[in-house]
C-alpha cells in the first residue's frame, strides 16, 4: 500500500532509486482480489508501528470502506482474514552485510474481530522485512480500489516498486506463475495459454486502471519462452486517475499559505480536509500575527488541535444558522476520527459522486463543498445516525 509512513496513503514507499538487485517478498498470487486489497489496507494501517507494536487495530467498518467492500457480510470478511493467515510470504535476499537470507512466514500471524474492531499481527521477522522500503513498495489505495482482477492487481503490486528503474528485470516463468497464483497448473505450463489468459488481460487492466503502463518482453531458449520482464513507465493520466487523493486542495490559496509557512504537502491537505479552509485560514491569520514564536508550524498545529484557544476572528454570532450548525457537527465528527478513517471517509464519499462538477467541487472545498452540501449531510447522517438530532 502506498507511500507509508503516512505520507502513506498515496504513493509507493521506496528510496530515490531502487537498486538492480533489490529483493522482493513474494506473496502467493492465489490471494483473491478482496484478500489482496485487504492485506494492503492492513499493512497501511500498521506501517508506522510495524516494528514497535506486537499487534495492530482498525475498526471493521473503516476496513470495509477502504477496500471498497460496502457490506455488512462479516462472514466474507472473516473468510478473507482467514485466507491471509493461511497465506505464505517468502523472501530470499541479501542482508545488510551482503549475506543471503531466506525466510518464510504466514502473511498474518493472527487476526480477530471483536466489538467491531479488527485486531491482527505480523510475525516479527516479516514485520522487519515489510518495514524496509528497499523490499516492499506499498500500493496506492485509490489505485487498488479500481482493480477488478486479482491477477491484474498482483501484477501491479509486483511491478510498481520498479517504476523508478523502468523494468522489473527478468523473471523465470516459474516465478512469474507463482506470483500470479497459477503454479502447478498444467494448463498454464503452455506459454501461449499463460499469455492469452493471464498476461494480456492483466497488462491491459493495469494500463487502463493504474498510474503505470506496462510492456511485456520475453526471452527464449530455442523456441521456448523461458523468462519475462515488464518495462514500466508512468501513466500520463495519473492526475485524472488519482482524483480523490486531495489533489484539488493544492490549488487553493489557503494551501499555498500553509506551504509558505513550511507545512508539508501531506499535512497541509490533511488539515484542510479535517478542518476546512475557513477554520485553517482563521488560525493562520492568528498565528502569522504572533511575534516571538519559535515554530509557527508547531503553533498552528496546537491551535488547530485545540490545545489552546485563539481569539475569535470576528464577533461571535448570537446563534448559528441550521446549515452552519450541521456543518459544525460534521466537522466535530471528522476531527474525532483517525487519519486512516478520514481517508476512508473521503474515498467512500467521492466514489458515490458520479457528476464531474460535484467531484471537482469536493476536491477543491472538501467537506465544505457548497455544491455537495446536501449529499455531505446525508452521508454523515448515515455514518453517524442521530448526528443532527431532530433538526
Amino acid at each position: 500500500m502506498d507511500d507509508i509512513p503516512r505520507d502513506q496513503l498515496s504513493g509507493a514507499l521506496r528510496r530515490g532509486a531502487v537498486k538492480k538487485h533489490v529483493a522482493a517478498i513474494h506473496v502467493s498470487g492465489k490471494l483473491t482480489l478482496l484478500q489482496r486489497k485487504l492485506s494492503n489496507v492492513l499493512l497501511l494501517n500498521a506501517y508506522d508501528t510495524l516494528t514497535t507494536r506486537p499487534s495492530h487495530q482498525i475498526d471493521a467498518r473503516t476496513l470495509c470502506l477502504m477496500i471498497g467492500y460496502n457490506s455488512n457480510d462479516m462472514d466474507t470478511l472473516k473468510q478473507s482474514l482467514r485466507g491471509l493467515v493461511e497465506t505464505v510470504a517468502e523472501w530470499d535476499m541479501l542482508d545488510e552485510k551482503g549475506r543471503q537470507e531466506w525466510g518464510v512466514s504466514s502473511l498474518l500471524s493472527y487476526a480477530k474481530l471483536k466489538a467491531g474492531v479488527c485486531e491482527y499481527a505480523y510475525s516479527p521477522a516479516l514485520a522487519e522485512k515489510l518495514h524496509d522500503p528497499k523490499v516492499f513498495a506499498l500500493i496506492n489505495l485509490n489505485m487498488q480500489r479500481r482493480f477488478t482482477s486479482g491477477h491484474a492487481l498482483a501484477l501491479y503490486e509486483n511491478c510498481y516498486r520498479f517504476v523508478r528503474t523502468g523494468s522489473t528485470g527478468w523473471w523465470d516463468l516459474d516465478l512469474f506463475r507463482r506470483l500470479m497464483g497459477v503454479e502447478g497448473s498444467a494448463y498454464y505450463e503452455v506459454f501461449k495459454q499463460l499469455n492469452a489468459k493471464i498476461i494480456k488481460p492483466a497488462v491491459a487492466e493495469v494500463n487502463r486502471t493504474s498510474n503505470i503502463i506496462l510492456t511485456p518482453d520475453i526471452r527464449k531458449q530455442g523456441r521456448a519462452v523461458t523468462q519475462i520482464r515488464f518495462l514500466i513507465r508512468e501513466n500520463p493520466q495519473l492526475a485524472i486517475l488519482d482524483m480523490d487523493d486531495g489533489e484539488g486542495a493544492r490549488h487553493g490559496a489557503v494551501y499555498a499559505r500553509l506551504r509558505e509557512l513550511g507545512v508539508g504537502d501531506r499535512l497541509a491537505r490533511q488539515w484542510l480536509a479535517a478542518h476546512g479552509e475557513a477554520q485553517v485560514a482563521a488560525k493562520l491569520d492568528y498565528v502569522e500575527g504572533r511575534r516571538n514564536v519559535v515554530s509557527k508550524v508547531g503553533y498552528l498545529s496546537a491551535a488547530l488541535e485545540g490545545r489552546f484557544e485563539t481569539p475569535d476572528p470576528a464577533p461571535a454570532e448570537p446563534a448559528l444558522s441550521p446549515q452552519a450548525e450541521r456543518l459544525r457537527r460534521i466537522q466535530e465528527v471528522i476531527r474525532a476520527r483517525t487519519p486512516t478513517q478520514r481517508d476512508a471517509d473521503r474515498r467512500l464519499f467521492v466514489s458515490q459522486l458520479t457528476d464531474r462538477a460535484a467531484r471537482a467541487d469536493f476536491e477543491r472545498h472538501g467537506w465544505m463543498s457548497p455544491l455537495n452540501a446536501a449529499r455531505i449531510a446525508a452521508f454523515w447522517q448515515e455514518m453517524s445516525p442521530g448526528l443532527f438530532g431532530d433538526d
